[in-house]
């Protein structure tokens, strides 16, 4: 199963970006969907995940009400729309696929990662 995260790139304060994450190998139609973000020295913590049908979806504190999150089975594809963005949001994302159908904040719930893509958000 490979992943490839893209979209990610240079905003300005209060800008938006969408990413997308493709999957190939597998489909992964029957598996939540997760995206994480790791900025440089911390950890990679959750974003926002959603399930096998779009029908639950959570985000992280900090992005609740500027991120949300959609997929299209038909196309492999979860969407990550960012908007108000904050430097703060300067990580790298990554995209994940999930042990089943649940939905998941644990990075130990995923299976499948994408190498990321870069987001940098500046005044």
């Amino acid at each position: 199963v490979q992943l490839q995260a893209f979209g990610g790139g240079l905003v300005q304060i209060g800008g938006c970006l969408r990413l997308s994450c493709v999957t190939s190998g597998r489909a992964s139609s029957n598996n939540a969907m997760g995206w994480f973000r790791q900025a440089p020295g911390k950890e990679r913590e959750f974003v926002g995940t959603i399930s096998w049908n779009a029908g639950a979806k959570y985000y992280a504190d900090s992005v609740k009400d500027r991120f949300t999150i959609s997929r299209d089975n038909a196309k492999n594809t979860v969407y990550l729309q960012m908007n108000s963005l904050k430097p703060e949001d300067t990580a790298v994302y990554y995209c994940a696929v999930g042990r089943g159908s649940w939905t998941s904040a644990r990075t130990s719930d995923y299976q499948y990662w994408g190498r990321g893509t870069q987001v940098t958000v500046s005044s």
